[in-house]
């Protein structure tokens, strides 16, 4: 059957969504909500205030938001004309935000007095950018620590020093017509960069992935259309920052088909039930396992209250998708594998998957993505199914390369655009992904390479465990051994001893976990969405003085 594409710029959504939908709602936070109409107002009006800052196209605009309104308003508003929004992880600190403002080369960086987690970003934006709060005009910065730097904007119910607050930005926008934006907006080309992404650096400083909008928009769409079968009926909650294309991809998805986007600024699992159940979800885009755990091990979770649910999805290891399919028997579970610098997903399961796949890969490669699987150590393409090896991908949705830094992308492309993303995987014999960890996150244990996940996976299906993370320990004998990181169910119990049991006779000697420490509930060391194993190792290697 013949198919066509759909492409249009991220700035193109919200005026294309208002056309279509109007009235209807389109983002919806507990307390306020944005019908498409009032969206592109919205949007249009940071637009302007922005061209009344100075910003122009492919100047870039840092949002450092926690999920709010403001947060989506501006990122449209800065899509509108051209300029370049860079959503920054909400959790850096700020040697990593000072870090990102100057090698983004941000023109605007647009914060909040929300305060998000305990973090104040007045606080530390003072802190980490000297001179900004004895700054004389607010709206044109001259700052050692970040030279392109010309204003910060606070959008909140303060006026810090230095700071460009809610007035004057709303202000600014008398300064700027309509018609300034709908030039600057039709000027705009689908190869021109769209929206930059910094990675979340688990292991390195952060690295800016830029992104174009035929890689943005045009991945969303497709996902959201031939995967989740979106329809302008649908009610899609995400409670994921907005920030991470967990985020970024469903709302665009949403844009387009109509859906209702539903989140929340501080996740709460009580409050997100009562969210899912009061706007009558239909799609639930938990995705993390801390986020899915926290909810289902929640004593207000009913699964008999969510029959409307018809679609929800889960990243996690196959024994721990199996017991979250499990109580939403009636829905279809899908299953994703991507990455930021391939436009954040190569593939989702489809509903043509059958349900014994659902835990076990991630469906088919979009349509015009290819993906191969090359031998760790020769980089042979491995031509036979079920192989594991590292996954390349190629196509219209792989980034060009990341910001500022050649000698990375000269070690992550080779000459036929071919990306190395780093990751293990396999392919069935129909060309599903099966995503099996990170080549950094293989463990070498006695010549032997071992797979965290597969070790994790195993753990989670013991009665009591949670969460199981697993990280490697270095060994006099056999290189490195593995170590466990656990969190127990509400009101289970387990002893080190009792889960290393578990593991024996039942996977390979050698990758029963030598050691097992015990996590609570929000205490594992996060970035964005993805918990920090170099930190749990290094904590571990400290206590044990290795």
């Amino acid at each position: 059957m013949s198919t066509w594409v759909d492409v249009t710029t991220y700035g193109d959504l919200v005026v294309r969504g208002a056309a279509l939908y109007g009235d209807q709602d389109a983002v919806v936070f507990p307390d306020t909500r944005h019908s498409f109409n009032s969206l592109e107002a919205a949007a249009r009006r940071s637009a302007r205030s922005l061209l009344g800052l100075g910003v122009r196209p492919q100047d870039r605009v840092g949002i450092l938001m926690p999920n709010c309104m403001d947060f989506i308003e501006v990122m449209f508003g800065v899509a509108l004309i051209g300029a370049v929004p860079v959503p920054i992880n909400a959790r850096f600190k700020g040697r990593e935000l000072a870090y990102v403002t100057e090698n983004a080369d941000l023109k605007v960086l647009v914060t909040s007095d929300i305060i998000d987690q305990f973090t104040d970003y007045v606080v530390i934006l003072h802190d980490c950018l000297p001179g900004l709060a004895e700054a004389a005009d607010p709206a044109n910065l001259d700052l050692d620590v970040a030279p392109e730097l010309k204003a910060v904007v606070l959008l909140g119910s303060t006026s810090p020093a230095g700071m460009v607050d809610r007035a004057a930005f709303e202000t600014l926008a008398d300064d700027a017509t309509d018609d300034e934006v709908e030039l600057l907006r039709s000027q705009v080309a689908i190869r021109n960069e769209a929206l930059m992404i910094y990675t979340s650096g688990t292991t390195a400083e952060p690295k800016g992935c830029p992104l174009n909008h035929e890689s943005l928009v045009r991945t969303a769409v497709t996902a959201c259309r031939t995967r989740f079968e979106l329809t302008d009926n649908d009610v899609f909650w995400d409670p994921l920052p907005l920030f991470h294309m967990s985020s970024i991809l469903p709302l665009i998805g949403c844009l387009d088909a109509g859906s209702s986007y539903v989140t929340i600024t501080h996740f709460d699992p009580a409050e997100a039930i009562a969210q899912m159940r009061d706007e009558k979800a239909t799609v639930c885009f938990s995705t993390f396992p801390p986020v899915t755990q926290a909810m289902i091990n929640h004593p207000d979770w009913d699964s008999d209250e969510f029959q409307r649910i018809r679609l929800m999805n889960n990243v996690a290891p196959p024994d721990a998708l199996r017991a979250i399919h499990a109580l939403l028997p009636w829905a279809r579970h899908v299953n994703a594998y991507g990455l930021t610098e391939c436009g954040g997903v190569v593939s989702f399961s489809g509903p043509d998957d059958p349900p014994e796949t659902w835990a076990v890969s991630s469906g088919r490669p979009f349509r015009g993505i290819e993906v191969k699987i090359k031998d760790l150590e020769t980089r042979e393409t491995l031509t036979e199914p079920n192989q594991p090896g590292e996954i390349w991908v190629r196509g219209y949705n792989v980034f060009e390369g990341y910001y500022k830094d050649p000698e990375k992308n000269a070690e992550c492309f080779d000459e036929d655009g071919w990306f190395f993303t780093g990751d293990i995987g396999s392919l069935d014999p129909d060309g599903r992904i099966s995503y099996l960890g990170r080549t950094k996150d293989m463990l070498k244990v006695g010549g032997e390479n071992v797979a965290a996940v597969e070790i994790e996976s195993y753990l989670q299906t013991h009665p009591a465990v949670a969460i199981a993370q697993v990280v490697p320990l270095p060994d006099e004998k056999y290189v490195e051994v593995p170590a466990a990181f656990v969190e127990l169910k509400p009101d289970a119990e387990a002893t080190e001893e009792e889960l290393i049991e578990f593991c024996r006779g039942q996977i390979a000697s050698f990758k029963i976990p030598r050691h097992v420490q015990f996590v609570a509930p929000n205490e594992w060391p996060m970035s964005a969405t993805k918990i920090q194993k170099f930190r749990l190792a290094d904590k571990l290697q400290a206590e044990l003085g290795l």
